[in-house]
């Protein structure tokens, strides 16, 4: 494929891919359990918690600060660590990040994955009881993200943020159209001419 030709078909599928996607933000403010604290639902906003192993909780608690709201994610106890906490897309995604919070000498991360494969992974974050942003470090499409912590019930996750995307064509398939569109223009033009 001529380089010109692709680079317009990237920058076409680019252009046409902006109105097909949804920003998104997860308060979890509207999960409330009797106490305070809930199971996370499986398929809370269009995403597949199923290996999250995370629950839900509302009421004050120290360094646990929320960053908005009072609802916010951590992860249940276990004897596993590091411990790393797999949400699933439904759909492919752009991911933004989360705020989090939590004890002192613990850290978190995003590893992010498409198609079963690793693609990018975001810097460390060091927790404190003040929210702190914490990037996804990548702008393109995932269907995994793994909130990976050196401990268990160490942090609180908020305002996780993602843009959905619907599908848009590939690249080929727009520089065949492109160049359709193209070859029928020059016949159009020559025909004219006649």
């Amino acid at each position: 494929m001529h380089p010109l030709i692709r680079k317009l078909a990237v920058s076409a599928a680019l252009a046409m891919a902006a109105p097909f996607a949804s920003a998104t933000v997860l308060g979890f403010d509207d999960i409330v359990g009797p106490d305070g604290h809930a199971a996370m639902p499986v398929n809370y906003g269009g995403l597949d918690w199923s290996d999250a192993g995370m629950s839900v909780y509302t009421y004050e608690q120290a360094p646990f600060t929320p960053h908005s709201g009072q609802g916010r994610v951590t992860t249940d106890w276990t004897d596993n660590w590091p411990v790393a906490s797999t949400i699933r897309f439904l759909s492919p995604t752009v991911f933004g990040g989360a705020w989090f919070a939590g004890y002192g000498d613990s850290s978190v991360r995003f590893d992010l994955y498409f198609g079963g494969e690793l693609v990018a992974s975001s810097a460390s974050l060091q927790l404190s009881d003040v929210p702190a942003y914490l990037g996804g470090g990548w702008t393109g499409a995932i269907d995994t993200v793994v909130v990976a912590s050196d401990f268990p019930a160490s942090y609180v996750m908020d305002d996780l943020s993602f843009d959905s995307i619907a599908e848009v064509p590939e690249p080929g398939t727009l520089a065949l159209m492109l160049a359709g569109l193209g070859l029928a223009g020059t016949v159009r033009r020559r025909a004219a001419q006649r």
